[in-house]
This record gives C-alpha cells, sequence and structure tokens, in this order.
C-alpha cells in the first residue's frame, strides 16, 4: 500500500473511529454474540446471525482503518501558503456556467465528505485544480458532464 497523504484532523478523527471500535463497539458485539448463544438454536437464531455479521463488518473496519493509519502521510497544512492550489488547500471557485460558487477542501481520501466541502485528492475536480492558481480556470469532466469552474481564492489552514 503507497502513503496515504491526509491532514492532522483527517487522522485524529480516523484514530478517534478506531478506537471506539475496539473499546466500544467489539465488546458489545462480543456481549451480543454471547447473549445470542444463550438463547438456544444457533441455526435459526437471528439475534444470533446479525451480531455475527456486525462482528464481521466491525473487525474488517479496523483491519482497514489500521492499515490506512500505518501508512498514513500526515500533511500539517496550517504552515502551508500561496496561491497555488496542493493538498490541503481550502479553494473558492465558481461555476463559469452558472455562477455558482463553492468552497472545497482537498483532503485525503479516507477524510472526504463532499457534503461537507472535502473533496478526495483522487476526485477529478481535485485533480483538476492541483497545480492551478487564483484566476485560472479549469475544464473538468463530472457525470453531470464537462464543467468549467474559476478558482476565486486559495486559502490554508482549517
Amino acid at each position: 500500500m503507497d502513503k496515504v497523504p491526509m491532514t492532522i484532523q483527517g487522522h485524529k478523527t480516523l484514530e478517534i473511529e478506531l478506537h471506539d471500535l475496539k473499546s466500544v463497539q467489539r465488546p458489545a458485539v462480543i456481549d451480543a454474540i454471547a447473549t445470542a448463544r444463550e438463547l438456544g438454536d444457533l441455526s435459526e437464531n437471528a439475534e444470533y446471525h446479525a451480531a455475527r455479521e456486525q462482528q464481521s463488518f466491525i473487525e474488517g473496519r479496523i483491519q482497514e482503518l489500521e492499515g490506512v493509519l500505518g501508512h498514513a502521510q500526515v500533511i500539517d497544512i496550517s504552515s502551508m501558503s500561496g496561491d497555488t492550489v496542493k493538498f490541503g488547500a481550502t479553494i473558492d471557485i465558481v461555476d463559469e456556467d452558472t455562477d455558482e460558487e463553492q468552497t472545497l477542501q482537498i483532503v485525503g481520501p479516507y477524510e472526504s465528505n463532499a457534503d461537507e466541502g472535502r473533496i478526495s485528492i483522487t476526485a477529478p475536480l481535485a485533480r483538476a485544480l492541483i497545480g492551478k492558481a487564483v484566476g485560472d480556470s479549469v475544464l473538468v469532466t463530472t457525470p453531470k458532464g464537462e464543467r468549467t469552474y474559476e478558482i476565486l481564492e486559495v486559502r490554508w489552514g482549517s
């Protein structure tokens, strides 16, 4: 696995999730499995099967997070500056066709959340923006077709 870029906040969020899975959710599902076993015949025990499925999900997520955190390349964006778009930048852009403005932050794939304006560095829009500067226009192929955006501002920090 290659290095996984992420912000300090993204790294902390994943560490918190991993801690919760290991110290809260894993013990709870183990208790649920034990309780379901006491109910008798496991072949027809829906609670048992649901708890085992939940346990499988939790264990898989723990492995995934341990792998990601083990390969994390934590980038402190608070010391970054400039007008060029790079990882961690918060960017104000405007759709040149609709005049709709958006504020986005380019983050790692495991901390992206489009609803909160955090897009993955691997997303087509982020890839198009990287290396561009304030005033540049970028053409992006999206699921809705081709869009042209102008970069209005590049900010750094949280």
